[in-house]
C-alpha cells in the first residue's frame, strides 16, 4: 500500500468534512515546528541544549534549556500563518496574542512544549503535547478566560514523542492516528490508523514513591494489583513508570495499560499534579478516541469546566476496565464518607 503522508491525511480529513483548511494548516505548522524540536533534542550535548536554563516557569519549576527553545520554536512557527487568534503555553503565565502585523485566525492553541524535560539529560523520551480550541465569536483580543473551555470542545489534540523514532499521534474526534517521521524525506507518514486501546490490561504506570501520601481508595486499588495472583484480582500485574507523560501514554496507546497521577497529601492544595489544559485534556481526547477512558478518579476529565489556565487535576487514563474500577473505588469511598 502506498504510504500516506500527514498532508495527504489532512486533505482527506478536509474532504470528509472533519476539519477546515485553517485547522489543517495549523496542524501542518505544529508538525513542522515539532520536527525542529526533534532536531534540537536529537543533537543532545552536541547542540549545547542540555542542562538547566537558569530560569523558572510559571509554576515555579526549573526550566531546562530545551524547554525554552521548544517554547520559542512553537511560538515563532505559529505567529505568522493567519490560523491562530492566540496561543497559550505551560511555560508562560499569560496567553500570547498574535502580533498585530499578522492576520489572525479562528483557533486557539495550547501546548506543553517539552513534556518530561527532567528526562532530557539522561536521554529518555520526551515529547510535545498540544490542544486546539475554537476562538469564541467576538474575541478579537483573546484572554485567558477565552481558553477556559471544557475538553469536550477540543477540535484537535495530539502529541509528538521524541524517542528512537519521532512519532505524532493525532485526533480530530474521528479516531486516533499515528504518524512516524521519515527522517530521509522529512515527512510524517501514517503508520497506524484508528488505534484501539485494549479494554483489559496487566500493566499500570504510577509513581510508587508517593504511595504513603495517597487517598485510601487509591491505596486499595494499587494494593490489589500488587497482591497479584494471590489477591482479589486473581492475576499478576506489571508496573512501568518513565516519569515522562508522553512516553507513558504512548506505551498505553501502543499496547494498552493505565497511567495514574492521583491526588495525594503533598499536592492536594494544588488540586493535582498535571495541568488540565496542556496535558490532561489533550491526552484524554486522544485516549478516549482510541477506546480508552480518562477521569480524575471521580469524574470524566473532558467534562470539567476549567477555572484557570494552569489548573491542575488528578489523572487516571488508559484501558477502560481498569480506569473504571479505580474510579469506582474513589466514588464508593466518597459515598461512604458522605
Amino acid at each position: 500500500m502506498k504510504p500516506v503522508s500527514l498532508i495527504q491525511f489532512l486533505i482527506e480529513e478536509r474532504r470528509a468534512g472533519h476539519i477546515n483548511a485553517e485547522l489543517s494548516l495549523l496542524i501542518e505548522v505544529v508538525a513542522r515546528a515539532c520536527k525542529r524540536i526533534a532536531v534540537a533534542t536529537g543533537k543532545g550535548a552536541l547542540g549545547g541544549v542540555l542542562g538547566a536554563a537558569g530560569t523558572d516557569n510559571v509554576q515555579g519549576e526549573a526550566q531546562k534549556k530545551l524547554d525554552v527553545i521548544s517554547n520559542e520554536i512553537l511560538l515563532e512557527a505559529n505567529a505568522w500563518g493567519g490560523h491562530l487568534a492566540a496561543c497559550a503555553s505551560e511555560e508562560m503565565e499569560d496567553p500570547q496574542p498574535i502580533p498585530d502585523g499578522y492576520p489572525k485566525g479562528n483557533h486557539l492553541l495550547l501546548f506543553d512544549p517539552l513534556d518530561g524535560s527532567s528526562n532530557i539529560d539522561v536521554n529518555i523520551s520526551v515529547g510535545t503535547i498540544f490542544s486546539v480550541l475554537r476562538c469564541p465569536d467576538g474575541a478579537t483580543e483573546p484572554r485567558a478566560a477565552h481558553f477556559l473551555q471544557p475538553g469536550t470542545t477540543q477540535l484537535a489534540a495530539g502529541y509528538v514523542v521524541y524517542g528512537p523514532s519521532t512519532l505524532l499521534v493525532l485526533t480530530f474526534g474521528h479516531g486516533t492516528h499515528e504518524f512516524t517521521l521519515d527522517r530521509e524525506i522529512g515527512s510524517f507518514i501514517l503508520s497506524r490508523r484508528d488505534i484501539r486501546i485494549p479494554e483489559e490490561t496487566g500493566e499500570f504506570a504510577i509513581n510508587m514513591s508517593n504511595q504513603r501520601h495517597w487517598e485510601a481508595p487509591m491505596q486499595r486499588y494499587i494494593g490489589e494489583l500488587l497482591a497479584g495472583r494471590d489477591g482479589p484480582r486473581g492475576r499478576d500485574f506489571n508496573m512501568r513508570w518513565v516519569a515522562s507523560m508522553v512516553a507513558d501514554v504512548h506505551r498505553i496507546v501502543t499496547r494498552g495499560g493505565v497511567f495514574f497521577y492521583p491526588l495525594d497529601a503533598k499536592i492536594r492544595d494544588k488540586g493535582g499534579k498535571l495541568r488540565l489544559m496542556y496535558e490532561a485534556n489533550p491526552m484524554a481526547f486522544i485516549v478516549e478516541q482510541a477506546g480508552g477512558a480518562a477521569t480524575t478518579g471521580r469524574e470524566r476529565i473532558m467534562e470539567l469546566q476549567p477555572t484557570g489556565l494552569h489548573q491542575r487535576v488528578p489523572v487516571f487514563l488508559g484501558s477502560k476496565q481498569e480506569v473504571e474500577l479505580a474510579t469506582h473505588y474513589h466514588r464508593e469511598a466518597d459515598g461512604a464518607q458522605g
